[in-house]
């Protein structure tokens, strides 16, 4: 058991300097079932938010994935392994994600349009081209953005 909840829990004040503390002392306190002793407020509270994470998470992924599928179609004579690194990485992620919470599988398609302009913004800064030169709106389907085999373009040149 952790040293703060062999103490009387500091609740609401320890949420406040130091949250790191104040969820290894909840967690020790839920364990011993010390219920009495609980901030059940902001317990409540991290848990809506660790559920808001995982949207945001995916919303980002989503947008850094889209950022490189544009770029791969683009500017194919400067595909860099990196970029295609980074797409398995975010496909990976987000369906690890989705197996997680599968309540979440519909929400890649709910923010598909806000990852595409963030996705397009970043693509745009990264290689000089004006935004304008990225299609608008998306010009790829949810299912195509995460299919592992999809990469659009021409097929060469390779990549570095």
């Amino acid at each position: 058991m952790s040293k703060a909840a062999l103490s009387p829990s500091q609740g609401h004040e320890l949420y406040e300097t130091d949250l790191y503390l104040w969820t290894q002392d909840q967690a020790a306190l839920l364990r011993a079932g010390r219920r009495q002793d609980i901030d059940w407020h902001h317990i409540a509270e991290e848990i809506e938010s660790l559920g808001g994470s995982q949207k945001s998470e995916i919303r980002n992924r989503l947008a850094v994935l889209l950022q490189h599928l544009l770029k791969w179609e683009l500017q194919p004579e400067q595909r860099k392994y990196g970029w295609r690194a980074s797409i398995v990485e975010q496909r990976l992620q987000i369906e690890g994600l989705l197996e997680v919470s599968p309540s979440l599988r519909a929400w890649p398609e709910t923010v598909l349009t806000k990852a595409y302009q963030l996705g397009r913004v970043r693509a745009a800064s990264e290689t000089g081209l004006a935004e304008q030169t990225f299609p608008s709106p998306c010009p790829y389907t949810l299912a195509q953005i995460l299919d592992d085999d999809f990469y659009p373009g021409p097929i060469e040149p390779r990549f570095t």
